[in-house]
């Protein structure tokens, strides 16, 4: 046939492959390169001296090894825990406290008596034992105030367990066109409870005494401006909470949403206790 059978015949590896011929040098070990002693020379032996196959047996596979990385990141993950109880107990501690102490006093407001929705006069007298919030406002406003209602129409919503004993009281800081009437269908618009809820108008120069001068609100006209002109007509946006006994409590920003929130918090509380 030609062909040489003695390959047919060559050994193979386990893995199927023809183990490497026999040469005429004496074979050394794969690993360091030392001769092979005589007995370790037969065919598909593994090709390593004894000190080599000892440190291989005596040196711990990847999978036997100690499995200490899950331990140090099962660690790790209860410091983390800890740690986040600890700071968890801080916050509830500061908001205990924060809680325990009521809103600062920051002065009396200057009596005053206005025109309401209705055509009666209200004023500090009618809130006497009654805690209220204050924003101004005026009804042809172009830009803040329908946004600044809605929110007190909100906070009204909110505050409504409270009933009578919390007052909401707008004061229009545009007093010449705001009459009373104008006012009243104005409150209807944002669907305000006029049991609860107090639109005032007056005399212009009192009116901006009082904003200015008692709650410390900014309030006016630039000067020049036509009569026309919304947009030259300013007042600050922020509510303001009095207790009952007329002195302002806080300041809240009305674009804030955590601050109207607090607002609600510290109405509720001001008006318990005085109840």
């Amino acid at each position: 046939m030609g062909h040489d059978l003695r390959a047919s015949t060559h050994p193979t590896s386990p893995q199927g492959a023809p183990c490497p011929p026999r040469s005429g040098h004496s074979p050394s070990c794969l690993a360091c390169g030392q001769p092979l002693p005589r007995q370790a020379r037969r065919l598909c032996a593994p090709r390593r001296c004894r000190t080599c196959r000892r440190m291989s047996v005596e040196s711990p596979s990847p999978s036997a090894a100690p499995r200490s990385r899950p331990v140090r990141r099962s660690w790790v993950w209860a410091g983390i825990a800890v740690a986040s109880l600890g700071f968890m107990g801080v916050a509830v501690h500061d908001l205990v406290q924060g809680r325990s102490q009521p809103p600062p006093r920051l002065g009396a407001l200057p009596d005053f008596t206005f025109t309401r929705q209705d055509g009666q006069p209200f004023g500090l007298k009618q809130l006497r034992g009654h805690p209220f919030i204050a924003n101004f406002i005026f009804t042809r406003c172009p830009t803040v105030c329908p946004v600044f209602t809605q929110k007190m129409a909100r906070v009204q919503e909110h505050t409504s367990k409270l009933g009578t004993d919390l007052q909401l009281v707008s004061f229009s800081v545009d007093p010449a066109y705001d009459t009373p009437e104008r006012l009243a269908e104005y409150g209807k618009k944002y669907q305000a409870d006029f049991t609860r809820w107090n639109f005032l108008t007056g005399d212009y120069a009192t009116l901006k005494d009082t904003i200015v001068q008692g709650f410390k609100i900014s309030m006016g006209r630039e000067a020049g401006a036509p009569e026309d002109d919304l947009l030259s007509i300013f007042h600050g946006t922020h509510f303001v909470l009095v207790d009952g006994t007329g002195e302002i409590r806080g300041y809240y920003d009305s674009a804030d949403p955590e601050a109207t929130q607090k607002l609600e918090t510290d109405a509720f509380r001001i008006t318990r206790e005085e109840g």
